[in-house]
């Protein structure tokens, strides 16, 4: 590269999102998310400028699940929203629960351009409080019939959002989430 060309770095950023029975192991969720790319950006920053958060840090803090992502019609036919990213206050369309992460790594391996940071969390048995015995409702509106998942920052800033098939979490199933954020780096030369 002579003097005379400038690099332009670019970051892209792609979410995926795994719900899964944690004992049987069956996939009821498997897809891809949506960024919200202003909150995203002032996360990031204030990673690299050691600032934290209202609780005092400066990381991925909860998982906010709701029941307000999809329209479903008398007809069983499902319709679905789209993400909720485009203001800075964004957030679920119908938040009915938060819990906190249990735990976060960075995967990276060197001699690439990527890394990935895995965000889990587990909805055991007897969480949520009030939910039904059985995975048998027909109450698709139900509160904990979750259709839309989203990441909170400490600062309480949505960073992701998604829609996806509802899916109930009751008393007889335990729920594993899997969050994953691939942060990729690349340059072109202007």
């Amino acid at each position: 590269m002579s003097l005379s060309q400038v690099e332009k770095s670019l970051v892209n950023i792609e979410g995926h999102l795994l719900i899964q029975d944690a004992d049987s192991g069956e996939v009821l969720v498997k897809r891809r998310n949506a960024i919200h790319f202003e909150n995203m950006s002032v996360a990031i920053a204030n990673l690299l400028a050691n600032q934290s958060g209202a609780n005092g840090t400066h990381n991925v803090a909860s998982m906010a699940y709701g029941n307000g992502g999809t329209l479903i019609d008398g007809a069983g036919v499902v319709t679905y929203k789209a993400p909720n990213t485009g203001s800075i206050t964004s957030g679920l369309y119908n938040e009915t629960y938060t819990q906190a992460i249990d735990s976060t790594t960075v995967n990276h391996v060197n001699g690439t351009v990527y890394s990935d940071v895995v965000m889990t969390s587990t909805l055991d048995y007897n969480t949520p409080t009030g939910q039904d015995v059985e995975d048998t409702t027909t109450d698709m509106n139900s509160d904990y019939v979750f259709d839309e998942l989203a990441v909170y920052s400490a600062n309480n800033d949505m960073l992701t959002h998604v829609i996806f098939h509802p899916v109930q979490k009751s008393a007889n199933r335990k729920i594993s989430v899997v969050y994953t954020l691939r942060i990729r780096t690349t340059y072109s030369e202007v």
